[in-house]
This record gives C-alpha cells, structure tokens and sequence, in this order.
C-alpha cells in the first residue's frame, strides 16, 4: 500500500509543474506580460525556455522516479524564486493579503513534499527501480 501511496504523490507532485510549463508555452505572451509587471525584464525569453526545461524535465523525472534528486533540484531552482517573487504576500495590500499568503503557503507545502520526496526517494514503483531489476541478456 505505502508503494502506492509514494506513486501517487510523485504524480500528484508532478502534475503541478507540468501543468504550469503547458501553461507558460500556450500563454507565453501573457507570461512575458506578467514577468514585466513583477519587473522581471531581463532576457524574458532565456528565463521563460529555461523555466519551461525546469519544469518539463524536473517534472517527468519526479512522475517516472527517475533521478527523482535532480528532478527535485530541478524543480527546486525554479519553484522557490518564483514563490518569493510572485506571492510576496507581505507587499501586498490588505485585500489580497489572505489570498497572497494562502499561495505563498501552499507553495512551501509543495516545496516541503519535493525536499520529502528528495529523502525518501521514488519508491518502489519507478523506473530506477525497474531498471535496477531488469536483467539484460
């Protein structure tokens, strides 16, 4: 069960950053238009192709469990900046404060599953493990 259960939180987990890359391509002129607004102007498109491989690669590797540790750290790289950059609930005014902090809240709670998932490892039910065990030959 405790198998299942570490599969359906990598998808879970996942499912959050890949959703987010979809995201970023199919809208990416209202992205750029969303990093100016937080002043995010340097070499938007470096930044916007570089978050999408983040978020593409880091989260097919937390989905498989492979290298789930550099996916994490992918993930990671990309996730916590943004956190603190887009729900900087404390400069925010006081009518968008709770919605801010609830956002800023719940993306430390995903950020404490990644450093979870980084420690435990992928489980049983991943492709490092399936390729351990396969044998070739």
């Amino acid at each position: 069960m405790r198998d299942i259960i570490d599969l359906c939180g990598r998808i879970f987990l996942s499912a959050i950053f890949l959703f987010e890359a979809v995201d970023t391509v199919l809208y990416f002129d209202k992205t750029r238009a969303t990093m100016d607004a937080y002043g995010l102007t340097w070499n938007q498109d470096l930044m916007l192709y570089s978050a999408v491989f983040l978020l593409v690669v880091g989260g097919l590797m937390v989905l498989s469990g492979y290298r789930t540790t550099l996916g994490v750290t992918l993930l990671l790289i990309y996730w916590v900046p943004v956190t603190f950059i887009v729900h900087d609930f404390w400069t925010y005014p006081k009518d968008q404060l709770r919605l801010q902090s609830i956002l800023f809240m719940k993306n430390i709670a995903i950020t404490g599953g990644l450093l979870m998932l980084a420690g435990k490892g992928s489980g049983r039910y991943s492709i490092k493990k399936l390729l351990a065990t396969t044998r070739v030959g």
